[in-house]
């Protein structure tokens, strides 16, 4: 599976956190991840993470186009509500994408913990069919 990994500033070592602790499952998966993030996940994991530009850079708009290419099974989307982006607008474009293609998205480290235990089990296989 594709999975998607973005984190906003605040959100950066919460994400490192997750990675570290489900590191076992992401590790036999694709990762995806804007710049930064990718970088700060790599450092404390090992493990293989294609980087994207950093996301107020573009790297948000790169990740919406493998989205709606349906390259992406998955994306773990750390954002922080009460903080507004200048960017808001490519942040609300990755969301309405999973949305419209129909790809599980966590936007809190809960969900994300309940689509990455999915993933383990099995339960997302239905992504290579819906492909």
């Amino acid at each position: 599976m594709n999975i998607g990994l973005i984190a906003h500033d605040s959100k950066k070592k919460l994400m490192q956190n997750f990675c570290i602790a489900y590191r076992g499952i992401l590790s036999k998966n694709e990762l995806y991840a804007t710049g930064t993030t990718g970088r700060l996940i790599e450092e404390v994991t090992n493990l293989n993470i294609h980087k994207y530009l950093a996301g107020h850079l573009g790297g948000e708009q790169q990740l919406g186009s493998q989205i709606e290419h349906n390259d992406i099974d998955l994306v773990i989307f750390l954002r922080d509500p009460l903080a507004p982006k200048a960017h808001e607008p490519d942040v609300n474009n990755v969301v309405r994408l999973c949305d419209m293609h129909n790809i599980p998205l966590a936007t809190n480290v809960a969900t994300a913990e309940l689509l990455v235990k999915s993933l383990d089990r099995g339960d997302l296989e239905w992504r290579d069919a819906y492909k």
